[in-house]
């Protein structure tokens, strides 16, 4: 009558071996090289860069427009490119030498 209860197949075994925190996880080579299987592993990551992209990307664009007070920012057309020149002239003046 006791050999019944410890042969019953709802026994835990006491492999110490057995438990799964102990086991060793095995990937399969096909899930590591699988574009869908990376892409649902760094989604998060993924997200992120997007956003920061899109980030990044609205500040250039107010940096650049908003960030040109130059003496030429209230002039139009050949006014301009007129202003535009003697400000080259004026910066490259000094830098060049004639032998």
């Amino acid at each position: 009558m006791v050999l019944d209860g410890i042969s019953s197949p709802h026994r835990r075994s006491q492999n110490p071996f057995s438990s799964p925190s102990l086991r060793k996880i095995v990937v399969s080579r096909e899930e590591l090289g699988n574009w869908a299987a990376l892409l649902r592993r760094h989604r998060f990551l993924l997200t992120m860069m997007v956003v920061l992209l899109f980030v990044c990307t609205i500040y250039l664009y107010f940096a650049v427009t908003l960030g040109s007070n130059g003496t030429c920012s209230g002039l139009i057309g050949t006014e301009m490119a007129l202003c535009r020149l003697e400000i080259a002239k004026a910066s490259v003046k000094g830098k060049l030498k004639f032998v």
